[in-house]
């Protein structure tokens, strides 16, 4: 396996061992609401933890990791670097003429928005508020009248939050919402429901890094989606001192 291949490394005076890992896998599942669950994040992380040390920690790279607290599972003889693929957005931004930014929630916003230039993008945050038996996508901050959007989250799933977010903000008089996810999940499939004819396809276009190379190697060209090659990010990041 691939950590016995790690573990064989450190064990052979290697000088420094650095770990690319641009999706942590089990980034979601950093906590438990119900008693016999497993947070198989921080199963994860004791994985890692658990290699044998070179003298220094082992740097473990991970991009938009989903919950930030997630880097302190880690413990011991690896350390997290943390990185962000928003740098790689941003001059397709105005190439896209986008001029409004948006975030599916409050927590995505707090990530992000500081990433983006106030002076030259409005700021949208969207969020779930209860409507009955239901809960329902409204703006809470922000204007998308006539506004070019991009939401932006680190990840998608099923992708029901972000499909509400931008239909509401075409509701609500947006020009037009792209979309803009570091890590393309789209378990069974999903992200079909997007592309041109789909059931949510309302995005102009929606970007993607190649971060889960199985699944955006078999997202369909010439269509709304358009993904972002991570290699020289990668590169500048690996040369660059630990953060």
């Amino acid at each position: 396996s691939q950590f016995q291949v790690m573990v064989m490394l450190l064990m052979s005076f290697v000088e420094s061992l650095t770990i690319v890992l641009p999706f942590y896998p089990t980034g979601t599942m950093e906590r438990v609401v119900t008693e016999g669950e497993v947070a198989t994040a921080a199963t994860y992380a004791h994985l890692f933890s658990s290699l044998p040390s070179c003298g220094r920690p082992t740097r473990l790279i991970v991009y938009d990791l989903h919950t930030l607290q997630n880097r302190f599972y880690l413990h011991g003889n690896t350390v997290a670097s943390l990185h962000t693929t928003v740098p790689c957005l941003i001059p397709r931004l105005e190439a896209a003429g986008i001029d409004a930014v948006a975030f599916p929630d409050d927590g995505a916003a707090k990530r992000f928005k500081h990433m983006f230039d106030a002076d030259r993008y409005a700021i949208i945050v969207c969020g779930k508020v209860r409507d009955g038996d239901k809960r329902v996508v409204t703006v809470q901050d922000g204007d998308a009248t006539g506004r070019r959007v991009i939401v932006i989250d680190d990840l998608v799933q099923t992708g029901g939050t972000l499909y509400e977010c931008g239909a509401k903000l075409l509701e609500l008089g947006a020009a037009s919402v792209s979309a803009f996810v570091a890590h393309g999940v789209f378990p069974r499939d999903a992200w079909r429901r997007f592309a041109r004819g789909g059931d949510r396809d309302v995005f102009s276009k929606f970007y993607v890094t190649n971060s889960i190379p199985t699944t955006t190697d078999r997202l369909p060209k010439n269509d709304v989606f358009e993904v972002i090659d991570l290699t020289d990010r990668l590169v500048g990041d690996l040369l660059r001192a630990p953060t």
